[in-house]
C-alpha cells in the first residue's frame, strides 16, 4: 500500500481515483473533490478543509482526522466507510451513501445529515443539526446525542438505544422504529408513522404520538405531553405515571395510573374500538 504522510495538497481533484493508498498527519486545503473515485483509503489524522472530499469513494477508513466547515457534502456516493473518533463540523455530510460505521464522532453542524443513506451503524454519537437521518434506511444508534429537528423523517427500519434527543417533530413518517431506553424531548412526535415502538423511554412532547398506525409503549413515561394519541390506531401503550392529555385515539388499548383529561368526541371516532385502563380502578 503506497503511503502519503505529513502533506499539504491544493487543487482540483488532487488524489483522484486513487487506489490502495494510506495518508496520514496530512491536509487537503483549497480545491474541490480530492479523492472522488478512491478505493480502499485509510486517512489518520487527516485534515479536510475544503468541499466534496470523498464522493463515489468505496472502502474507506478514517480516523482522527477533521473536516472543517467548507469540507460540506463530504460523503456523498460512497460505499463501505467506517469513521471513528473524529470531528465533521461540515454540513450535508453524507447522502445516498452506504454501509455507514460511525464511532465517537461528534458533528457540532450537522444539519441534513445522512440524508437517503442505507445500512447504518452508529456508537457514541453527537450531533446538532436539524433533519438528521432523512429518508435512511436500517438505521442503529448506540448512546447517541442528538441537538436538532425534524430527526428520522421519513426513514425505515431504525433502532435508537440508550440515546438523548431533543427534537421537535422527531420520527415523522417513519416505518418500522424501536427506541428503546432513551429520553426523547420536542412536540409533536412521531406523526404519521407506522409500527413505531418505545420500550424504557421518558418523552415529552406536546401533541405528540398522533396519526401512527401500530404504536407500542411499555414501561414508558410522558411528561407534559398534552393531547396525545390522535387519530392513532391498533395503540398499545403502557404509561407508567400518568397523561396530562389523550385526544380521540382510534383503537387498541392505552393503560396508565392517570389521565387528567381524556377527550372522546363521538362524531370523529368510535370509543368502543380503544380500551382505556386507569390502574387501581375497580
Amino acid at each position: 500500500m503506497k503511503e502519503i504522510k505529513r502533506q499539504f495538497l491544493t487543487g482540483e481533484r488532487s488524489l483522484f481515483a486513487a487506489k490502495d493508498l494510506y495518508i496520514e498527519d496530512t491536509t487537503f486545503g483549497d480545491g474541490e473533490s480530492p479523492l472522488k473515485e478512491a478505493r480502499g483509503i485509510t486517512l489518520e489524522n487527516v485534515m479536510f478543509k475544503w468541499k466534496y472530499p470523498l464522493w463515489y469513494c468505496k472502502d474507506v477508513k478514517v480516523n482522527n482526522s477533521y473536516w472543517f466547515e467548507m469540507a460540506r457534502s463530504g460523503i456523498w456516493y460512497t460505499d463501505n466507510i467506517s469513521m471513528t473518533n473524529t470531528v465533521v463540523e461540515a454540513p450535508k455530510n453524507f447522502r445516498r451513501a452506504s454501509n455507514i460505521y460511525l464511532e465517537n464522532v461528534q458533528f457540532p453542524n450537522a444539519a441534513e445529515m445522512l440524508w437517503s443513506c442505507r445500512n447504518i451503524k452508529m456508537k457514541d454519537v453527537t450531533a446538532k443539526g436539524d433533519y438528521f437521518g432523512m429518508n435512511s434506511e436500517n438505521l442503529e444508534a448506540d448512546n447517541f446525542v442528538l441537538v436538532g429537528n425534524y430527526a428520522f423523517d421519513g426513514a425505515k427500519n431504525v433502532t435508537v438505544r440508550n440515546s438523548k434527543m431533543l427534537s421537535k417533530d422527531a420520527f415523522w413518517n417513519i416505518e418500522n422504529a424501536t427506541v428503546t431506553n432513551s429520553v426523547i424531548l420536542g412536540e409533536y412526535l412521531g406523526w404519521n408513522s407506522k409500527n413505531l415502538t418505545f420500550i424504557d423511554c421518558t418523552i415529552e412532547s406536546l401533541q405528540g404520538l398522533c396519526y401512527i398506525d401500530n404504536l407500542v409503549m411499555k414501561n414508558c413515561k410522558l411528561i407534559n405531553t398534552t393531547l396525545a394519541f390522535e387519530y392513532c390506531s391498533d395503540i398499545d401503550a403502557e404509561i407508567t405515571g400518568k397523561i396530562d392529555s389523550v385526544l380521540n385515539p382510534t383503537s387498541g388499548k392505552i393503560t396508565a395510573d392517570h389521565i387528567d383529561e381524556l377527550i372522546i368526541q363521538k362524531d370523529k371516532i368510535d370509543p368502543s374500538k380503544t380500551k382505556i385502563i386507569i390502574r387501581g380502578d375497580k
